[in-house]
């Protein structure tokens, strides 16, 4: 089997060419020449840059490719951008990259056995925010509230409507474990024996382990699934205090500061931060995206479709998987 990883550098895309590798693929990381190879060292990489911003560029690269390489069986398309400067740039990169890719790989005449897209919950916004909370299902009409959601949104549209395309997406929740960074800034806040929450009204948050997230990706490629969405995530909901507890326990730490300030607090903040990276050209965990994402307070999702299925369960519950996330700061000196 050839496939390949785009942003296999980033944390997801790492997890998903490991899981390739073990299973013996030709394995191609879709990288940037600046991207850090950290976490792929494996001999056996195949590594290959793609322009996604520049058509005409893409089309040269991935001609080239085939020359010498034929297609890919499969594409695991993970690069993306999740926080930027400009907000614009996640309709850029997310969007009008992923259409770029899918349109050049159709003029080459490589499209791949499978399209594999990694979108997320955040396409749905806040719509079921009325008590007691209820799992977000496919059928419920996205209202997404961020840029990234709008982006991830419109290039899920453009991917369903490409004639021929054969696709299955996947809509995770909050992705956590080892190599993640905006988690890990919780847990060195935590280390310092500071925890800030915001909002008053009840927060059902729900979560996925990095490596539970990739089991899913590779179950749809062995049951050769196809025009099908899946939430990924815990089908259970977890309050806001849970991993924050879970994080103090496997620190060991005695004690916690647990600050719980009002949402406008988070707002402010935000969008200082937000203009603080204007200024300074770099882009911040804080905005305004990540206020809205803050903000809502029901993260439930329906999981029966990808459970029934694809025969998905979780082999990770939050409280397993925080323990094996910080047991991976531990060892590799993050923390």
């Amino acid at each position: 089997m050839k496939i390949l990883v785009t942003g296999a550098s980033g944390f997801i895309g790492s997890f998903l060419v490991d899981e390739a590798l073990a299973r013996g693929c030709e394995v191609w990381a879709g990288v940037r020449g600046s991207s850090s190879r950290v976490f792929l060292q494996d001999e056996r990489i195949k590594f290959i840059s793609l322009d996604f911003g520049n058509r005409k560029r893409l089309c040269e690269q991935l001609t080239a490719f085939a020359a010498e390489n034929g297609r890919w069986d499969y594409i695991i398309h993970a690069a993306g951008v999740t926080k930027c400067i400009d907000s614009r740039d996640f309709m850029r990169v997310n969007y009008e990259g992923t259409v770029n890719f899918i349109e050049a790989l159709k003029q080459c005449g490589i499209m791949p056995e499978r399209f594999l897209y990694l979108s997320s919950l955040s396409i749905y916004g806040p719509v079921r925010e009325e008590q007691p909370y209820r799992p977000i299902l496919d059928s419920d009409t996205p209202q997404p509230n961020t840029a990234y959601g709008r982006s991830k949104l419109a290039a899920e549209k453009f991917i369903k409507n490409f004639p021929g395309l054969q696709y299955v997406i996947f809509r995770p929740t909050g992705v956590y474990g080892p190599r993640e960074k905006d988690y890990f800034k919780m847990v060195q806040s935590i280390a310092g024996h500071v925890d800030f929450s915001v909002g008053y009204k009840p927060q059902i948050i729900t979560f996925i382990y990095v490596k539970d997230l990739v089991k899913a990706i590779y179950m749809a490629i062995d049951k050769g699934v196809s025009g099908r969405c899946y939430f990924v995530s815990e089908p259970q909901g977890y309050d806001s205090r849970s991993f924050s507890d879970y994080i103090q326990a496997e620190l060991g730490k005695s004690w916690v500061l647990h600050i719980k300030a009002p949402i406008w607090v988070l707002k402010v903040i935000s969008t200082c931060a937000e203009a603080f990276a204007r200024l300074t050209k770099k882009a911040s965990t804080l905005n305004r995206d990540k206020y809205n994402i803050m903000k809502q307070r029901n993260w439930l999702c329906d999981t029966a479709p990808i459970e029934k299925e694809l025969g998905f369960s979780i082999d990770y519950t939050l409280q397993q998987g925080t323990k094996e996330m910080i047991e991976w700061y531990k060892k590799e000196k993050w923390i």
